[in-house]
């Protein structure tokens, strides 16, 4: 689910004392994109949105999450936008949330 790898590289490329406010920032644009897909409300980008939730979770090591919003995103950009699953791109922001801060110290400490 986390790309322990990629978030240990993340701290020793931006530093210890950066890496938090890195991921507080993260995590608040990721909500603002998902807070809207929480809500049931259809945005008109949903590409851009699939789009930025891929990189952004790609960046911080949310693999699982990384792979979901890459495949949605080919999916809109086909055409084939109801085919998206909103809930799993959930529910796997959710899981990956909290994989991610409960293993922070033991990964990184």
């Amino acid at each position: 689910m986390i790309n322990w790898d990629r978030v240990k590289e993340l701290e020793e490329d931006i530093g210890i004392e950066e890496f938090g406010e890195v991921i507080d920032l993260f995590l608040d644009e990721v909500e603002t994109v998902i807070t809207p897909m929480r809500a049931g409300v259809q945005r008109p980008n949903i590409e851009n949105d699939m789009h930025f939730l891929k990189g952004s979770a790609l960046t911080i090591g949310f693999r699982q999450l990384g792979q979901i919003c890459s495949d949605s995103e080919k999916l809109v950009a086909s055409g084939r936008v109801s085919e998206v699953q909103i809930s799993e791109i959930l529910a796997t922001f959710d899981a990956s949330k909290a994989a991610f801060l409960a293993g922070l110290d033991q990964e990184l400490g």
